[in-house]
């Protein structure tokens, strides 16, 4: 019998209301429903993460997978397709899929993830690498990264006057800089579109796979901030922020073969997006206090000083 971890329906619940309420409700029909088509049976502990429940289980008997089912949202849309394109090169393989209920059954990896290691570059070098096995052709269909640059403009202007913030004029037009000249012109490349190092898993077939993609078409060098983004707080610990934030650039870019200036634009792009967005909705780690403040100041800081190229 599934059970809806408690930590995750709350969740829901705070960020979806009562469509949350009412998703929650159908979820162990949901899950029984697809376990019974794809003949599988739980094998361990059910496992969450922000929008989403793992089942482990056995399939044909034996084979370990996960049965994944997300809360409907736009922003889940296309994970099994990115699934389906990359087949199991450098992420988790797929198996089923049943897109109106928002459900997959997925190769198995380990929990254990990417930041788990010590080594500050190994983790941005692992990824990077990784990130250059996820780019290959897009498929049609795929949402397409320059198809939001307008709205990105748009947003960047609109918080910049509506928001009490401590960006300068500068780092926000340097932002917008980054939309207007990259933005609009990306290949069509398929793009994890969330590359941080706790949606990279320990597994079997090969020593780390990804997982929970967004699915989009664009420059594989957007990637590298959503990493740099994830690392910062540990990068703070090296004394030099500075100098640590463009190491890791350095070993990102060399490692999945981008160019490190477009890395840095964009990864500058995603820090003042993030000081922005927590002004308006918290962080899922913080959502007010103490914590929300220092990660704040964080995204102030590291879009500042990725403002200007070394």
């Amino acid at each position: 019998m599934f059970t809806v971890p408690e930590a995750f329906a709350r969740g829901t619940r705070a960020r979806e209301g009562a469509a949350g309420e009412k998703w929650l409700a159908q979820l162990p029909g949901i899950v029984g429903e697809l376990l019974d088509r794809w003949g599988c049976v739980p094998d361990s502990g059910v496992r969450h993460g922000g929008v989403g429940v793992i089942v482990p289980v056995r399939r044909h008997g034996s084979e370990p997978a996960v049965l994944k089912v997300s809360f409907p949202h736009p922003g889940n849309v296309h994970e099994p397709d990115a699934f389906a394109a990359w087949a199991g090169r450098g992420a988790v393989r797929l198996y089923e899929r049943d897109d109106a209920r928002f459900g997959m059954l997925l190769e198995r990896a380990e929990p254990t993830t990417l930041a788990t290691l010590s080594d500050g570059d190994e983790v941005v070098r692992i990824a990077g690498r990784l990130g250059r096995r996820l780019a290959v052709a897009a498929p049609p269909g795929l949402p397409r990264l320059r198809e939001r640059a307008d709205a990105w403009e748009a947003e960047l202007r609109r918080d910049a006057v509506e928001l009490t913030h401590a960006l300068a004029p500068r780092v926000v037009d340097a932002a917008v800089a980054t939309v207007r000249e990259l933005g609009r012109d990306q290949p069509d490349t398929l793009v994890h579109g969330d590359l941080h190092p706790g949606n990279i898993l320990r597994a079997e077939r090969e020593p780390w796979l990804a997982v929970d993609p967004k699915g989009y078409a664009g420059d594989p060098a957007y990637d590298g901030g959503a990493l740099l983004k994830s690392r910062a707080p540990a990068l703070t610990e090296a004394g030099d922020l500075r100098r640590a934030v463009h190491r890791a650039l350095d070993v990102f870019a060399e490692a999945a073969e981008v160019d490190p200036e477009r890395a840095r634009r964009w990864a500058q792009f995603h820090a003042v997006e993030a000081a922005f967005w927590a002004r308006r909705h918290g962080f899922r780690a913080a959502r007010e206090g103490p914590d929300l403040a220092r990660l704040t100041a964080l995204a102030d800081h590291l879009a500042t000083l990725l403002t200007d190229p070394r």
